[in-house]
């Protein structure tokens, strides 16, 4: 990966929908060279995928939460995880280093949405405990790390 290639690829953070052609006047390159070199970076990996990046409050999730799960014994880790994939408000799971096991990031409609939530949880078997915590304001978030030139 080269400096332009991390041109490329700031211009699809940007905007995933962007064309060749606006990307190649914007990197200096002809089309095609911009479309083969976007090819190689969804092939080597580099380009997990395109998305669309969704207005949480305008579809009616006005909460986030993070909430920090305690399972009993890593054997539920399995169960865990599937409730986890299968649950259309949980948005992240990270296993941790710490006094917890995993952090869920939740998107809910408001109070009572997080507590139904927070119930299902604690009813996977092996959850022994939860914590919560409710975010005021975000500050900052991204969907891709920085590159630096030095990749």
């Amino acid at each position: 990966m080269d400096a332009v290639d991390i041109r490329i690829i700031e211009c699809l953070k940007a905007n995933s929908r962007e064309n060749a052609s606006v990307i190649g006047n914007k990197v200096n390159m002809s089309v095609s060279a911009v479309i083969e070199r976007i090819k190689k970076l969804e092939s080597s990996g580099i380009i997990k995928q395109y998305t669309a990046v969704l207005n949480k409050e305008m579809l009616g999730m006005d909460l986030t939460a993070f909430i920090f799960v305690n399972l009993e014994h890593p054997k539920f880790c399995g169960v865990f995880s599937e409730f986890v994939s299968k649950h259309p408000q949980i948005v992240e799971c990270h296993s941790i280093t710490g006094e917890h096991t995993y952090i869920l990031k939740a998107c809910v409609e408001n109070a009572k949405g997080l507590e139904k939530l927070l119930t299902e949880v604690s009813s996977v078997s092996g959850v022994v405990s939860t914590e919560t915590q409710i975010v005021l304001s975000t500050e900052k978030e991204v969907y891709s790390p920085e590159i630096s030139d030095e990749v």
